[in-house]
């Protein structure tokens, strides 16, 4: 784990990390009602080798987002991430400099204000300036395992969000949806694409960021998740210029 001190504010929201067994605790008690429903713990072995970032209701206490940062030396090193369980990397092994994989990003159903995401990103940004992060990459998750429901997202990510062809995934996982097999190019509808995405996919996208062409199947969490990747250089300098003001 590679922590810099992190605390950032805006309006009532601060974001932290964790410290201790009590927070990592109550990270993994949202986790698991955000992906899970009810009470429980979402916890795997990776948790040990992340950063686990807490926003907080500075008026209340309250925990309303949470994720967790893996920060490798440079691509070589990709392995050691979640996303390799289910997609073949080793075509950004090559990627030269750190690389962060942002994992189990999640806020509270309850928890609308806008700014809660502002200060989760602002707080990724300080972390990616502080070790000179050059690629941030994670899995963005589409609701339930049926891809039928997501075709107007799936065929906008396949005609213009496919990452570059030297660094995009192949299949690894057994059940994947290749997106070529469920989709006509050309044919999205950019409004219900849009309109489809995740949350977090559609900021990632955002940032310049891109995706796999195919989405893998994940029977434990009940989600279709595609990988995604956002390289830091070629996030549009407004974005990232918003960005560096949240994070001070």
């Amino acid at each position: 784990m590679l922590q810099t001190p992190i605390r950032l504010s805006r309006g009532r929201y601060t974001a932290r990390f964790a410290c201790g067994a009590a927070d990592l605790a109550a990270a993994q008690g949202l986790r698991h009602r955000v992906f899970r429903g009810g009470e429980g713990v979402d916890r795997d072995a990776y948790d040990a080798s992340c950063d686990h970032v807490l926003v907080e209701d500075a008026e209340t206490g309250a925990l309303v987002c949470c994720f967790r940062m893996m920060t490798l030396a440079s691509g070589g090193e990709i392995s050691r991430s979640y996303a390799a369980q289910f997609y073949d990397l080793a075509g950004l092994s090559g990627f030269e400099g750190a690389i962060a994989e942002v994992g189990r990003f999640c806020v509270s159903p309850r928890a609308l204000d806008p700014d809660i995401l502002r200060v989760a990103w602002g707080a990724v940004t300080a972390h990616v300036d502080a070790h000179g992060v050059g690629l941030l990459f994670g899995c963005s998750s589409f609701e339930g395992t049926a891809a039928d429901r997501h075709l107007d997202a799936l065929s906008l990510l396949n005609d213009r969000h496919l990452g570059p062809d030297p660094w995009r995934p192949k299949v690894k996982a057994g059940e994947v949806v290749a997106f070529a097999d469920v989709v006509t190019s050309g044919a999205s509808d950019l409004r219900l694409g849009v309109k489809g995405l995740p949350p977090l996919l559609r900021t990632y996208l955002a940032m310049g960021g891109w995706v796999s062409d195919h989405a893998v199947v994940d029977r434990d969490l009940g989600t279709l998740h595609v990988f995604t990747g956002v390289e830091i250089a070629a996030i549009p300098p407004a974005r990232a210029k918003a960005l560096r003001a949240v994070a001070g």
